[in-house]
């Protein structure tokens, strides 16, 4: 038995497809399946029920994944206590994001942070909070960005920022003329919201207070894109909400739709979350330092 095959289970586990946790272990097929079957045959067991597609663990097998998770994790945590030691900042940093931050935080933030820090290989998935949890406790990324608060005991959390909400609104609304917006203005009927599974459509009903039977439209659209919302308020009408660094993007021309709720006015706070085991402190530390560095500038009062 050794790390590597270790690592294999683990992909295959990940993927439940053979050709994909080779790909992503950068071995080819038979050599994974080889190494496996070894590791099987030594342990006198079968790890995967191949008969089936996708292919699973066997009940053995997930007992046996389960332990190749934690000694991966220890393995690499020697490697950091190492690296420590030395002073070093080179390795992998993978990280998840969510997407209505990924594209206002990620184009001033990753240019800083790969010339500061060009030994750490820096690796960014996107994907939905419900997803980055799961991978965060499956151990296939090392920390998450995310907008709400887990409040669980296996994760850590800090947080990097604040951004206020604004509405978006088109110039034949009612609300058009008013200086400021209260939440109890917004009708559900003229809501855009993001698809379900992005915690910002949570976020704004329960501040909105909107039961999701509240929110319909003549015809069922579902987006996963800030910059949709916004081009259907500007050709269809109807109201959207923004988080204030999407707000700031907007062209100067565009900015005269948008509207400050009255205060205070509604927020959500972004934040770091990694297992409490973590074993790239230093790495996330840094990556927490430069985000506030980039992004408090640009918050209002930052």
């Amino acid at each position: 038995m050794n790390i590597q095959q270790l690592e294999y289970i683990v992909a295959v586990d990940n993927h439940r497809h053979f050709v994909q946790a080779a790909d992503q272990c950068c071995v080819t097929q038979p050599t994974l399946s080889m190494m496996i079957k070894k590791l099987e045959d030594e342990l006198d067991i079968k790890i995967f029920d191949r008969n089936k597609q996708p292919i699973v663990p066997t009940d053995i097998g997930s007992q046996v994944i389960s332990q190749a998770r934690i000694v991966l994790k220890e393995a690499n945590r020697v490697r950091e206590i190492a690296r420590s030691f030395n002073g070093a900042m080179n390795g992998d940093l993978r990280i998840g994001i969510i997407p209505t931050v990924s594209p206002y935080l990620l184009p001033v933030l990753v240019p800083r942070f790969a010339r500061k820090y060009p030994d750490i290989n820096f690796q960014v998935n996107e994907m939905v909070t419900e997803r980055i949890v799961t991978e965060l406790r499956n151990g296939n990324i090392d920390a998450a960005i995310v907008a709400t608060s887990r409040q669980e005991a296996a994760f850590h959390e800090s947080a990097l920022y604040r951004e206020k909400f604004y509405v978006y609104l088109s110039e034949d609304n009612g609300l058009y003329d008013k200086a400021y917006i209260v939440p109890e203005d917004i009708r559900g009927d003229e809501l855009w919201l993001l698809e379900e599974g992005h915690c910002l459509s949570d976020q704004i009903r329960k501040f909105c207070e909107l039961r999701k039977s509240q929110v319909s439209k003549l015809f069922t659209f579902r987006s996963g894109s800030i910059e949709t919302l916004i081009r259907m308020v500007e050709r269809n009408g109807g109201i959207t909400i923004l988080p204030e660094l999407a707000a700031q993007e907007l062209p100067p021309e565009k900015k005269r739709f948008l509207r400050n709720f009255r205060d205070p006015a509604p927020y959500r706070e972004v934040r770091i979350v990694t297992n409490r085991e973590e074993v790239k402190a230093r790495f996330v530390d840094a990556l927490s330092e430069e985000i506030r560095l980039v992004i408090n500038p640009l918050l209002e009062g930052g």
